[in-house]
């Protein structure tokens, strides 16, 4: 995804941090317009917008550097494009086969066994 097509937003962090976080824009929104992209083809914008929406937002304001945050920044937002560009593989059903049937009949069985002999010979 070309950087030219992220949007940047700054501001000041959340939370604590003194003099040093209520004074510097360290926190950092990048903002993804998927149905505007050039990059992505329209298969793909379908796709995107259907498993995450027309716009990807990722916010991070984890350091002290606004680069750094940045850097963050655009890295989850590559992150959420990625999952939604992920194809997800057709599940194939399958049946169990005929040892793995034979098994869990035969634990069955013991299961049964072993709760018949702790059964009071009384009440048979």
């Amino acid at each position: 995804m070309p950087l030219s097509e992220i949007e940047l937003q700054v501001s000041r962090s959340s939370g604590p941090g003194g003099q040093h976080a209520q004074k510097s824009e360290t926190r950092v929104v990048a903002v993804f317009d998927v149905e505007a992209s050039g990059a992505l083809t329209e298969t793909q914008k379908r796709r995107v917008i259907a498993k995450a929406g027309p716009v990807l937002r990722a916010v991070a304001q984890d350091e002290r550097s606004q680069s750094r945050n940045r850097e963050l920044a655009v890295e989850r937002l590559a992150d959420q494009l990625r999952e939604a560009l992920r194809v997800e593989r057709k599940r194939v059903p399958t049946k169990p086969s005929h040892a793995a049937r034979e098994k869990r009949l035969d634990e069955k069985r013991r299961r049964g066994e072993a709760k018949r002999l702790r059964r009071d010979p009384r009440l048979d």
